[in-house]
């Protein structure tokens, strides 16, 4: 994401002053139709919508509705559900928003209680799945903190684009905790790190496999690798390095198909044809 120094002021000073604002809310304990009048303002001052043509209030879909959808020159951009300032946000939420992004085959969500909010990849699969990609609560983080500008900046008006979100998806994936845990259990990171303990260890020589074993029943957590979002991401990292590995040894074959046998004197020499002159 790449956003403009102007947009990133907006968004850290309109963040420390609605921090304020929301820590009034709630003392206050609002209700979930304030909150809603709040976000919809955050939206607008903090993201940089017109309220008056961006964002539109209880957005009908098939007989249901949500609390807000922002939306440009008729493209919705992604859904709002809204809950009340106090509300802690359960999975339950998730749920109902979603099924309103489903329906519509909108990609995105957005779920907030004013503090702490969440965006959501709605994945097209039977069942309905979901991907939380960003999660910030704005009253316990600094205005300027780069979670701030990473959520509030992918979802401005002048930064969002299926791109951007499809980028921001990507970085979340490859670095969460548990592509972490799969890479830890990679042959590729196992061969380093059983090479390592030959040093220290002074010849010291271990199995690739007691490592792995070693690493999965007693460094990592175990939901880690054996939760669906383990296995989906151990799955992912096996294809990724796979794919890296073909471009590898497709760059490797490149650079041999560029190189040329020349004779130099009596002696055969194999150089790259851009260090040769004639």
């Amino acid at each position: 994401m790449a956003i403009s120094l102007k947009v990133a002021n907006r968004i850290s000073s309109e963040v420390k002053r609605y921090q304020g604002i929301l820590s009034g809310l709630q003392k206050r304990d609002v209700s979930e139709a304030d909150t809603v009048t709040v976000i919809n303002d955050m939206l607008a001052d903090v993201c940089g919508y017109d309220k008056y043509h961006h964002i539109t209030g209880q957005y009908a879909i098939r007989g249901t509705y949500v609390d807000l959808a922002v939306k440009i020159d008729e493209d919705i951009r992604f859904l709002v559900e809204v809950k009340a300032i106090n509300t802690e946000l359960k999975d339950i939420h998730v749920k109902q928003a979603i099924d309103y992004a489903a329906n519509t085959g909108i990609e995105w969500v957005l779920l907030t209680n004013g503090a702490v909010w969440r965006v959501y990849k709605v994945q097209f699969t039977k069942p309905i799945e979901k991907i939380l990609i960003c999660e910030v609560d704005v009253t316990l983080v600094s205005a300027k903190s780069d979670d701030v500008l990473e959520c509030f900046g992918n979802l401005s008006r002048e930064a969002f684009s299926k791109g951007t979100m499809a980028d921001l998806l990507h970085q979340k994936q490859i670095t969460n905790k548990f592509t972490i845990a799969a890479l830890l259990l990679s042959d590729d990171v196992l061969d380093d790190l059983r090479k390592q303990i030959r040093r220290l260890g002074s010849g010291v020589r271990v199995d690739i496999e007691y490592l792995r074993s070693i690493i999965s029943s007693d460094v990592i957590k175990r939901d880690l690798i054996d939760s669906e979002e383990g296995k989906a991401s151990a799955q992912n990292v096996r294809r990724l390095l796979k794919s890296a590995a073909r471009k590898k040894g497709a760059n490797e074959r490149e650079v041999d198909e560029k190189t040329i046998v020349a004779p130099v004197g009596d002696a055969v020499a194999s150089l790259p044809r851009a260090i040769i002159t004639p």
